[in-house]
């Protein structure tokens, strides 16, 4: 399938796929307001499949690259699911503990991409870890679709409880040196804010990547650094901000916050038409010096 930009689709459109995307709308309200759009020769069910993430698209750090060990383990979650499995990646070659990082997946489980945002963060120096919250359903289905719909039917704070132990995990970590960070995307976002309100003597750095931001009279719990990465598009998103930085300032909360222009919501996933180039690579350099320089 020919690789399309977020230019190449009307923003309405896009606007609709990210109801779609998070649940609000069922695939066939979806493809019956995706009619408006639909040019000659194509169909809803084609504009649908365009707009869907293709796992062949991207991948910038290979599964068996020799620089990495990567391994799925298990981990104990006894206010949560009782056993979550998760994908871990470090340096091969490293000799020293290193900080660790949380990678929390969006709302559809632990796919190809979070797998390889997982390794970037090895190639970084960081041991990063990716859990899973379709483990209790066997994992990842392989279906961005499924995998939302068995996301869905998780219960909300028993997830919170899975990843509130997967930080324990890393912390504890033997090749950790105990300094934990996390980053999330969309879903994951907001859990990155939930988990700096939650575990604060655990989370020393969040960067949340277009997330929902906690209630405004937890956000004094936060004793860690925050890097907050928007998108201008993403109007859903946004509308929390203003009462998010009023809460921050007030609280004297360590924070920076970029709002990258013109782009949408999922901008850094490059494996949708959402993706855009210049505004993930900036805000995930920003990402590595953050981690850089609250971790180390």
């Amino acid at each position: 399938m020919e690789r399309k930009q977020a230019s190449d689709f009307d923003q309405e459109l896009l606007d609709l796929y990210d109801e779609y995307a998070h649940g609000r709308m069922g695939r066939r309200d979806f493809l019956q307001r995706a009619t408006n759009f639909v040019a000659a020769g194509l169909t809803a069910e084609a504009l649908l499949a365009s707009l869907t993430p293709n796992y062949s698209w991207a991948q910038q750090v290979a599964k068996d690259d020799p620089h990495l060990k990567t391994e799925y383990v298990d981990y104990a979650s006894p206010k949560g699911a009782g056993s979550i499995r998760g994908y871990l990646a470090r340096p091969a070659s490293a000799e020293d503990r290193l900080p660790a990082v949380l990678v929390i997946h969006e709302n559809r489980g632990l796919n190809p991409y979070i797998e390889d945002v997982t390794r970037r963060l090895a190639m970084a120096e960081f041991i990063a870890f990716a859990p899973d919250m379709l483990t209790p359903f066997g994992g990842y289905p392989g279906s961005d679709d499924e995998g939302r719909v068995l996301q869905q039917k998780r219960d909300k704070e028993e997830m919170t409880q899975d990843f509130i132990a997967a930080a324990g995990f890393l912390q504890k970590h033997l090749l950790a040196s105990g300094e934990v960070g996390v980053v999330g995307f969309c879903y994951g976002g907001g859990m990155a804010n939930t988990l700096a309100v939650r575990i604060p003597e655990v989370i020393k750095a969040a960067a949340p990547f277009y997330g929902r931001p906690p209630a405004a009279a937890d956000v004094p719990k936060i004793r860690g650094s925050l890097l907050l990465h928007y998108a201008e598009l993403d109007k859903r998103i946004n509308a929390g901000w203003p009462e998010y930085e009023t809460a921050l300032k007030a609280a004297k909360v360590e924070y920076m916050v970029h709002t990258y222009e013109g782009v949408n919501h999922g901008f850094h996933n490059d494996t949708t038409p959402r993706y855009d180039e210049e505004a993930a690579k900036l805000a995930w350099q920003r990402t590595i010096d953050f981690f850089n320089a609250k971790l180390r």
